[in-house]
């Protein structure tokens, strides 16, 4: 083989796995610094988009996903509970959601 076909079997590969690395599902999951409200008086966290559904006390506070759980609150509903899980969306999926071409179904992070 001369260099000149090794090269272009090289950059095929190379190309090749890239694009298989766009596609390949992968654990997504928010980041620590996703904002929530605490909800002292029941000892939970609210996410954003659910704060509508909850029914909140006068005793909040806007904070930190970290926080909550370093204080050890529990979401407050399902919706919290879900709007915090964890997904397994490949790298394209996510920049399609970005860029709002797909629904995002986790507007919260």
């Amino acid at each position: 083989m001369n260099k000149k076909t090794v090269g272009v079997a090289a950059i095929f590969l190379v190309s090749a796995a890239l694009i298989a690395l766009l596609f390949l599902p992968r654990e997504n999951n928010p980041s620590p610094d996703e904002r929530v409200v605490l909800e002292h008086t029941y000892r939970t966290y609210i996410a954003p988009s659910c704060f509508e559904e909850s029914n909140p006390t006068n005793f909040i506070e806007d904070s930190t996903l970290q926080q909550a759980r370093k204080l050890g609150y529990p979401p407050d509903t399902v919706c919290t509970e879900k709007a915090f899980q964890g997904n397994r969306d490949s790298f394209f999926i996510d920049f399609l959601k970005e860029l709002e071409i797909l629904e995002n179904d986790t507007p919260d992070w």
